[in-house]
């Protein structure tokens, strides 16, 4: 389907391009009389609202938004995370619009696609459930952002755009339930998929989704009963853990059994290049470090024996900080004297501390205080390099919007909150997830009976940080626990390489408030054009 959706959605673009010279109606829009006369043509729209549905930009400037990344330019994320952002910032406006672009394209498509003559009822009815999850999704996107939001479900014209009032948040949340529940009876499993196929929304996508909407809305019944749908269920689909973490962000894993949802792209036709300014600049393709991780979610990485940093008797030593430490802080997030595999397969020890090395190009990655070049906090990302990229920027590797480890931890959650975390569930979620991660101590694998509820919540939440850190979630999990208020509200730090490598790095100062910043202010280009949309507390 990687290749398929792509050439389908610039087929669908051509033929735009070329319209005028089809039959004598009017060709300028795509909805007319002239374009829905073949399934191929079809399949372009809904391939179209499939590219749509959020793109690797997002994905990756999502988690500036939270206390995992630091942004280091002045750019839109930063201006919000540093409390002075107004209606007119143009993140907002682009959530927004984009957003409403894509639902426009599942609405042109749902309107449409009955005129097209001879298409098989099968594929036409899987194409209808595909474009309204697609819509489902845009909307959630929309009401976790906003809230009250203008909800509809049909294409509006241009004059009911200009008054259309906001739907209640709770309205949207039960629309977008409803819809997902209808179109999972709809839709393929992921095993119903022919490979050509593979890739496209699937009943499992649809019930992962609602688990997500529930889990947003710290709804943990519902949470708990929809994550059951796909736990050693198989009829929605079947999902298990990939045995390898590091592997699973690669293209070696991007079809495993843990990808619920992807991003789609393909090498050279629907590529992303946003590493270059993630990855060390040694790295062959590295430019300049607009974003790197933080203090704070190195140090949220427990100890090998399950221990926080903090504990008594965790063993953490902050002169040595990196040993027997959760894999996945390694698999994840590039720091000093970390190996780094090029292009051609050799391997290369980055540098980051200052002072470490009188080698050239090892000093390519040495944090510099002001260097743009140089990661901010002494740390590069990991997760998601693609180093069968072209140059090691232009990547075509899909990435994974929902995937089964959340499902997971979604369920351990919910039960913890419901107080009914039991030795079994945590068996097939927390144990589940650190084994695969390469954790052998009992001490972090078994579960304790003594814990206390505080420790339970504060063992799941770091969890679900670890296990998903740079995957864009961080700022929801943050923001509907209602924590933004306290980890976003200082300064971030890095590394340890200041004053002679005697003081931690100190960051730009962060604030979150409470009365206004749990909900984006609607865009005011879109306000000053429809007044009836109002505006969300305090901006």
């Amino acid at each position: 389907m990687k290749r398929n959706l792509i050439i389908y959605s610039l087929l669908f673009l051509f033929s735009l391009a070329a319209c005028n010279d089809l039959e004598q109606v009017p060709t300028n829009k795509f909805t007319d009389e002239n374009y829905w006369t073949s399934t191929n043509k079809a399949m372009s729209v809904l391939n179209m609202a499939y590219n749509q549905m959020y793109n690797a930009d997002f994905f990756f400037r999502t988690e500036a938004l939270s206390d995992n990344m630091y942004q280091r330019r002045i750019h839109d994320e930063k201006i919000i995370s540093s409390g002075q952002a107004d209606a007119s910032n143009a993140r907002f406006k682009d959530e927004w619009s984009r957003c409403y672009a894509g639902i426009k394209t599942c609405h042109t498509f749902l309107e449409n696609v009955d005129r097209v003559p001879d298409m098989d009822e099968n594929l036409k009815n899987r194409a209808k459930a595909e474009a309204r999850f697609i819509r489902a999704l845009l909307f959630f996107r929309l009401t976790t952002w906003y809230g009250d939001i203008p909800l509809f479900t049909k294409d509006i014209t241009l004059s009911e755009s200009k008054t259309i009032e906001r739907t209640p948040h709770a309205d949207a949340i039960r629309f977008i339930c409803d819809e997902l529940e209808e179109i999972a009876g709809i839709l393929p499993t992921n095993k119903q998929y022919t490979e050509a196929d593979r890739g496209r929304i699937t009943a499992g996508a649809a019930i992962a989704l609602k688990a997500r909407v529930y889990l947003f809305e710290n709804d943990w019944q519902n949470t708990v009963t929809t994550c059951e749908r796909l736990m050693g269920n198989t009829t929605y689909g079947e999902y298990g853990l990939y045995d390898n973490y590091a592997k699973l962000f690669t293209v070696e894993g991007e079809y495993s059994k843990e990808m619920i949802l992807n991003i789609e792209y393909v090498p050279s036709l629907r590529t992303w290049a946003d590493y270059q300014d993630f990855m060390p600049k040694s790295s062959l393709g590295g430019r300049v470090s607009k974003m790197a991780p933080t203090q704070e979610l190195i140090d949220d990485y427990i100890m090998q024996n399950g221990k926080g940093i903090k504990e008594s008797g965790s063993g953490y030593n902050e002169n040595n900080p990196y040993i027997n430490r959760d894999p996945r802080m390694d698999m994840t997030i590039v720091r000093h004297l970390s190996t780094w595999t090029l292009p051609d397969g050799n391997s290369r020890t980055i540098y980051t501390k200052p002072g470490s090395t009188t080698d050239p190009t090892g000093r390519l990655d040495i944090y510099v205080s002001n260097d743009e070049t140089t990661s901010p906090t002494g740390y590069y990302m990991r997760k998601y390099y693609d180093r069968t990229a072209i140059n090691g920027i232009n990547s075509g590797m899909n990435l994974m919007m929902i995937r089964y480890a959340d499902v997971l931890l979604m369920y351990a959650e919910a039960k913890n909150e419901l107080g009914q975390l039991t030795e079994n569930v945590w068996g097939v979620t927390i144990q589940a997830l650190r084994q695969r991660a390469g954790f052998t101590d009992p001490a972090a694998l078994d579960f304790n009976s003594a814990w206390t509820p505080a420790d339970r919540q504060l063992i799941i939440r770091r969890e679900r940080r670890s296990e998903l850190a740079l995957e864009g979630l961080r700022i929801f999990d943050i923001r509907r626990w209602r924590t933004a208020e306290v980890v976003l509200n200082q300064r971030p730090h890095g590394a340890m390489f200041e004053n002679n490598n005697t003081e931690y790095i100190v960051l730009d100062q962060r604030t979150f408030n409470p009365e206004r910043d749990y909900l984006w202010p609607v865009p005011q280009s879109e306000k000053d054009i429809n007044p009836n949309l109002g505006q969300n507390p305090n901006y």
